[in-house]
């Protein structure tokens, strides 16, 4: 199993959303957080003054997927929520060891 985590910009997050569901992968666990990459925030004026946004809105995906899976599941993020702008995100791919279902005890890929 692998976790798919994903930071992507707020504005394109159902446009995502729809189109994993569309793909057959409705679980998703979805957080608003704030950061930055290399470019380190963004500058923007106000009432003529500049000021620095250092920490931007984003959207951090989590999906935890069959192995089989991932690719497809990668690809089809990566094609939505790309704008070719800076600040388009980054996609993180890491190793599960186990899933365990509270509800019922059951354990391994069956819970996904």
């Amino acid at each position: 199993m692998k976790k798919i985590e994903a930071v992507i910009r707020v504005e394109k997050l159902e446009e995502v959303r729809e189109a994993l569901e569309k793909s057959g992968y409705p679980g998703i666990m979805i957080t608003r957080i704030e950061g930055h990459g290399k470019q380190k925030g963004l500058i923007q004026q106000f009432r003529g003054r500049e000021f620095k946004l250092e920490l931007l809105p984003k959207i951090k995906m989590e999906i935890v997927a069959k192995d089989e899976d991932t690719e497809k599941i990668i690809d089809t993020i990566a094609r939505t929520a790309k704008t070719g702008e800076v600040g388009d995100g980054k996609i993180f791919v890491y190793s599960v060891e186990d899933a365990i279902r509270v509800r019922t005890g059951e354990k391994g890929e069956k819970v996904i």
